[in-house]
C-alpha cells in the first residue's frame, strides 16, 4: 500500500487576489517578534530589508492598520494589530488542517492509499 500525505496552504488575500498573510509573512512577524528586528529578520530569512520591509507595508496596506513598529532606538516589534493577525493566522491554519486531515482519510479510506497519520 502506497503511503502518501496530503499538504495544504493557507493565504488570506484580498478581493484582488493580492497576498495579506501566508507562511512567509507568518515567518517574517514571527522573526520580528523574536529578535526586535526587521534586518535581522531579512538576514535570517535570506531577503533583503527592503523586501522584508515591502511585504509588511503591503499586508499593512491591504488591512488598512499598522502592524509592525520600527524605531532607531526600540527596534522594531509587532503592533496589538500585528500579535492579533499572526496569533489568529496560526490558529487558521492549524484549524484547517485538522479539518483536511480529516476530509482527505474519509474519501482516501480503503482506496489502496494509506494516508499517512500526522502527515501535514
Amino acid at each position: 500500500m502506497l503511503k502518501v500525505r496530503f499538504k495544504s496552504r493557507q493565504l488570506l488575500e484580498d478581493s484582488n487576489g493580492k497576498i495579506i498573510m501566508g507562511e512567509g509573512r507568518q515567518r517574517i512577524l514571527e522573526l520580528i517578534e523574536r529578535t526586535g528586528s526587521i534586518n535581522q529578520t531579512a538576514k535570517r530569512m535570506g531577503m533583503s530589508y527592503r523586501g522584508v520591509w515591502g511585504k509588511i507595508r503591503a499586508t499593512e496596506e491591504r488591512l488598512g492598520t499598522k502592524i509592525v513598529i520600527s524605531e532607531k532606538r526600540h527596534g522594531s516589534r509587532l503592533t496589538e494589530d500585528g500579535k492579533r493577525l499572526l496569533i489568529n493566522y496560526i490558529r487558521l491554519k492549524k484549524e484547517c488542517r485538522k479539518a483536511d486531515e480529516k476530509i482527505f482519510k474519509d474519501i482516501f479510506r480503503g482506496s489502496g492509499l494509506d494516508p499517512t497519520p500526522g502527515g501535514f
